[in-house]
């Protein structure tokens, strides 16, 4: 049950609270509770039952699967005012959870039991929507993980994601081969060597556990951005 004053805080990741009807206010105040989650904590297991749905008030919480050799891919992540789209999906469908959930920075969250979380989807309009405007953001992202997976080269695949995370403004990244290689559904190996060529081609330095910038508009040019 959430206090009239934690209303406030929940508004501000669900907006469209504010112009909610009395009803699913109410509800809301009944059902819902506020829990911190520190980071590492794993939420899901692949194959868990979905017996509650958060929504996040702060942190980050990365989604994942891990193949039969032990490769990892991140399917997607999410934070404030977000909510975890299989998790969603398990509860209208009754299914179990095809992947892994785990915070990746300490987290506080909504959370909205199974049962409440699947009624307001038929009761409630505004609720309705934003489950729905979520799936329909979040496939969009998943859908480009496949393109990517599917159709890229894995050194464009590297380049650009390391294009997406150094700029001029913030030359250095703190990340090891192995965290690059469970991003992005590969190996450490084939990280290394493609990292190797990006140094050689002087793109990026690399060093214990960092990566510094060196030429940005080469790193897009790998990725074909250019």
């Amino acid at each position: 049950m959430l206090r009239p004053e934690d209303l406030k805080r929940a508004t501000t990741a669900l907006p469209f609270l504010a112009h909610a009807p009395a009803e699913l206010i109410r509800d809301f105040l009944r059902e819902a509770s506020i829990r911190a989650v520190p980071a590492g904590t794993q939420i899901f297991a692949e194959g868990d039952e979905c017996s509650a749905i958060a929504i996040l008030l702060s942190g980050v919480v990365r989604v994942f699967k891990i193949g039969e050799t032990g490769r990892e891919i991140t399917l997607y992540r999410f934070d404030q005012g977000e909510s975890c789209i299989l998790t969603a999906n398990c509860i209208l469908g009754n299914r179990q959870f095809p992947a892994i959930a785990a915070v990746e920075r300490d987290a506080e969250a909504i959370v909205i039991p199974a049962t409440a979380f699947r009624d307001w989807v038929n009761r409630y309009q505004p609720w309705r929507d934003y489950v729905f405007d979520l799936l329909s953001r979040r496939l969009a992202s998943v859908m480009a993980v496949v393109d990517e997976v599917a159709f890229r080269r894995m050194d464009a695949r590297i380049a650009g994601f390391l294009a997406r995370r150094l700029s001029p403004a913030a030359p250095s990244l703190r990340i090891t081969h192995q965290e690059i290689a469970a991003e992005l559904g590969t190996s450490r190996e084939v990280v290394s060597r493609i990292l190797e060529d990006f140094s050689a081609g002087r793109l990026i330095e690399t060093g214990r556990g960092t990566i510094m910038l060196l030429d940005h508009a080469g790193l897009l040019r790998r990725a074909g951005a250019m």
